[in-house]
């Protein structure tokens, strides 16, 4: 079975060789490597040049291929488009994968298949670096996976590996999006309503949050309005959506804390003029979908209030709550 691995560059050329060796040391074959360089300023293109001299094979294709449009969704439809493995998956270029990765997804993927309906998408676990240097895994879940989305993201990029005429049969990366466009697309690709297996032993992805090189990055107010501008559209997908009302009803609200949490870490950063009109806005979204009812007022309310505090202090665990609260 050959794989598809799709890697969007920009200026990556002191941090793109290390996701590179990654990739190379994966004990799986046949790969296809699609390097989508976004018109770099700096020596990436000649890093990938020199990547696919070195090291293309008959077993190990490199293609490079160049994106004008500068977001990672345009660079990665465009890597997309040169695929021609069976599965695909998306990576970023400051991120490592173990060598069985791709190896331990083709394994779920044989011993999932059914002929009556084939598999579409495989959720792998993965780990979380951060400035200090410290690790957490990211939040894992079989049960529940459009709650455990919305709240965790668990379909991040590097997240999964997708069957490719499944993807293909969706709208693909929304290019006009240059911020949570993974989490956006990971939504739309669940209300395509894809046949899912996990792989769920050990993390073998290593997403990096470190600092300044990483692509994720630190703070969320520099770019205030891109954020609530996604949440949005997420909101009006899952209203139109084929789901039954009362699921719709519980993602909108899911996602009516998320847009709380955006707001707390808007105040975490010391910027509570944008934290508490936001705030105000979530908070009376959700009242309304109660019906200010004896529920809202006795129970959901002041729970509400009180993860709102929690994140805006830094403190962790409050997406389980929400999960049973909404």
């Amino acid at each position: 079975m050959e794989v598809s691995i799709i890697i969007p560059v920009y200026n990556r050329a002191a941090v793109v060789p290390a996701t590179l060796d990654s990739v190379l040391s994966q004990t799986h074959r046949p790969l296809q490597v699609v390097l989508v360089d976004n018109y770099s300023t700096d020596d990436t293109l000649q890093v990938l040049q020199g990547f696919k001299r070195d090291h293309e094979q008959e077993d190990f294709k490199v293609v490079i291929t160049r994106e004008p449009h500068r977001t990672a969704g345009a660079a990665r439809n465009n890597g997309f488009e040169q695929a021609t493995g069976e599965w695909v998956l998306f990576f970023d270029s400051d991120d490592i994968m173990e060598e069985d990765l791709v190896a331990s997804y083709v394994d779920v993927i044989q011993r999932t298949a059914d002929g009556d309906r084939p598999l579409d998408l495989v959720s792998a676990r993965s780990m979380l670096v951060f400035p200090d240097g410290s690790q957490r895994e990211a939040p894992f879940h079989k049960r529940d996976l459009f709650a455990q989305h919305i709240l965790h993201a668990q379909l991040a990029t590097q997240r999964y590996a997708v069957r490719r005429e499944f993807f293909a049969a969706t709208d693909g990366w929304n290019i006009n999006l240059p911020g949570w466009n993974d989490w956006e697309l990971g939504l739309r690709l669940l209300l395509a309503r894809p046949r899912v297996a996990y792989m769920g032993s050990r993390p073998r992805i290593i997403i990096n949050h470190n600092g300044a090189d990483s692509i994720t990055g630190t703070e969320f107010h520099s770019r205030q309005g891109q954020w609530e501008h996604v949440i949005d559209i997420m909101i009006n997908e899952v209203r139109c959506s084929q789901l039954k009302p009362h699921y719709k009803v519980r993602y909108e609200r899911l996602l009516e804390y998320r847009r709380m949490v955006l707001a707390a870490q808007y105040e975490r950063e010391g910027c509570s003029e944008l934290s508490k009109p936001l705030c105000r806005e979530a908070y009376k979204t959700l009242r309304d979908s109660y019906g200010d009812n004896l529920r809202w007022r006795w129970l959901v309310a002041p729970v509400t209030r009180r993860l709102f505090a929690r994140i805006a202090h830094g403190k962790r665990g409050s997406a389980r709550i929400a999960r049973l609260l909404y």
